[in-house]
Parts: C-alpha cells; structure tokens; sequence
C-alpha cells in the first residue's frame, strides 16, 4: 500500500466536473509521477480562468481563498502516516507550512528560484522583507529541496535536477532557417519574466520575429507587428515542433532558478540568449550566450549566433542533460528516507 504524499502549491488549477486542469506542466507531471510511488493528493489553489493541462489524479481540491485552503492542510495533517510537499513559498504556502509546524509535522518545502529577487521586482524593497520574513521562518522547521545550492541561502537541504525530457526530445532534430531571425519565449507573460523588457527591445525592429509560447486568457495587452503570441501548448510534440521552427530561444527573465525553457532548447539543439541578471543559469553548458538588457549587446548577440550557427549546434551536442525519470526518483529517494 503506498503512503500518502499531500502535495501543498500556489498553483490554480481550474475545475470542470469532475476534470482538473493546470497551466504549469511541471504541475502536471511531478505529481503524476510521484504518484507511482505514492498516493499523492493536491492541495492548490482555485482558477476561475479555464487552463490546458489535464491533472491526472484522484483527489484534488482547490480554494479561493487562504483561510479554507489552510483548514484544508489542518485536516489532512490528521493522516499520521501522510507526507506533505510544499512546492515554492508563497503567503499560501506559508501559512499552510505554519499551520502542519505548529500540529507537531514536519514538511518538505521544494524551492525552485529566489523569491528574494522575485518579490523585489513585483512588490520592491517591502516585498524582499516579506519573502525573508517567511523564508527564515518555514526554512527553520522543513526539510529543504531545491535545484540550486543558493536558493537555500546557506541552509542545509537536498538539490536535484528537475526535467521534462525523455527521449522523444532528443530525436529527429530539424534544421532551422537561419535567413531571417526567428526568436522563441516559452514561459508566462509575467513582470519578473522580463517579457515585457524584451518586447521594448525589439519593438520596431522588424528583422526579428519573437514567437511567445504560454499566454493565458488573461494575456490580451500585446500588439507588435513583429510579436506572435501563442496559448500555452498542451502536446509535447506541438511544443518541439515549435523550437524547430525558430532558430533562436530567448529567456528575458530577472529572476531564474532552473528554467526547463532551457533544457527543452538544449535538447532540441537550439542556442539561448538569457540576460546578464540570470547568467547564472549557463553553468558548464554549450549554446547559452549572455547580453546585456540593451539592443545593441542585444543584436549584436544574435548576429553572432546567426553566423556561427552550426558550429554552436555541434558544441551543444556535447551536453549533458537530466530527464524526467531521473528527477522523479531524486524526488522520491528523499521522500522515503527522510
């Protein structure tokens, strides 16, 4: 009989019937995939706004607000055998890690960025005081996870190396145009996502075409002659389809802790641009160049990409890169001995 792991996210997830369904696909399958070793239950929060990904699993329930989410996590913490994982830390989330420390239990909380640098830019200086303020709190009291050592800001903790992939992304590779400049963003159209930064960078430059790939019904506000603005993409092999047209992948984010957009270009053989803030996020790998938030460090970037294009692709063949499988029971082995 396999033990009940509570799964505790900010995620909204939207409900029609008896159907649950996200927009974040890393919502999707780690849940779906640890639910193989256990029998994972969602606590997360409630859309009104109808999302693309189809959450299979028996049990979840979803709040709109914090207060009847919080009672929720108080009563599955009666389970004496239950497991609870936090996934990021946000005021939800907090609370509801508060509320499983003072019943006497002792969550796992999964930190995938730097909320330091993602409340700062959504909420200033207030915002970074408040992300402290809960992040010196919950962090006393779980068992850290994250996939980067800086994220736990010094605190002791388990680092893995989450991912999407399985095979079918590193087969039948295309080969892009290079005749003209074809940018790709997969990703949320959000401030501290930089999307906004990006689309003033080339906005009348129409020898670069961008391609955005994650809009929600909400996302109405953008119009660029040069812009394409797509829904978020529900099939795997709609979404690889998408990287082989484009010749380029960009990532204009401030703030990043280990952004997929980045395996899934890798693996598709695809060159990265990411600004200086997330430099970071390069590492050893081959194929991720980084500029200035500026057009001409901007362009000059992508001209070298342009003309040395199938050299950068042979370097990227170099790379080394996790799979989903492999994430899944990083999770797992944590979750059994701890």
């Amino acid at each position: 009989m396999k033990n009940t792991l509570y799964l505790i996210s900010n995620e909204k997830i939207f409900q029609n019937n008896e159907m649950f369904f996200c927009d974040n696909l890393d919502m999707k399958s780690t849940p779906e995939g640890l639910n193989k070793h256990f029998d994972v239950k969602i606590i997360a929060r409630k859309s009104k706004v109808n999302r693309l990904q189809k959450l299979n699993l028996d049990t979840i329930k979803t709040f709109s607000n914090i207060l009847s989410y919080v009672l929720e996590v108080i009563k599955s913490s009666k389970h004496n055998k239950s497991q609870f994982l936090i996934i990021s830390l946000t005021p939800f989330t907090f609370f509801a890690g508060v509320a499983l420390i003072l019943l006497g239990k002792k969550p796992y909380l999964y930190l995938r960025s730097n909320g330091y640098d993602e409340y700062k830019i959504i909420f200033g200086i207030l915002g970074k005081f408040i992300y402290h303020l809960m992040f010196t709190i919950i962090t006393k009291f779980s068992i850290l996870i994250s996939c980067k050592e800086y994220i736990l800001m010094g605190k002791k903790g388990h680092i893995i190396s989450p991912s999407q992939l399985d095979s079918s992304w590193h087969q039948n590779h295309v080969k892009p145009p290079i005749s003209e400049i074809k940018l790709i963003y997969v990703g949320r159209i959000k401030k501290e996502k930089g999307i906004f930064s990006l689309l003033n960078l080339i906005k009348e430059k129409s020898k670069i075409n961008l391609t955005i790939v994650g809009a929600s019904e909400e996302d109405k506000t953008i119009h660029q002659s040069n812009v394409s603005i797509l829904k978020i993409v529900q099939d795997k092999k709609e979404l690889i389809n998408l990287y082989d047209k484009n010749n380029i992948t960009i990532l204009p984010s401030y703030t990043e802790g280990y952004p997929m957009i980045i395996l899934e270009s890798l693996s598709r053989l695809r060159p990265i641009i990411v600004f200086n803030e997330i430099e970071h996020v390069v590492e050893n790998r081959k194929g991720i160049f980084v500029t200035n938030r500026d057009y001409p460090s901007l362009s000059k970037k992508i001209n070298h990409i342009i003309n040395n294009y199938v050299s950068i692709q042979e370097s990227m063949k170099l790379n080394k890169l996790p799979d989903n499988d492999t994430f899944i029971n990083q999770l797992k082995e944590i979750l059994y001995n701890n």
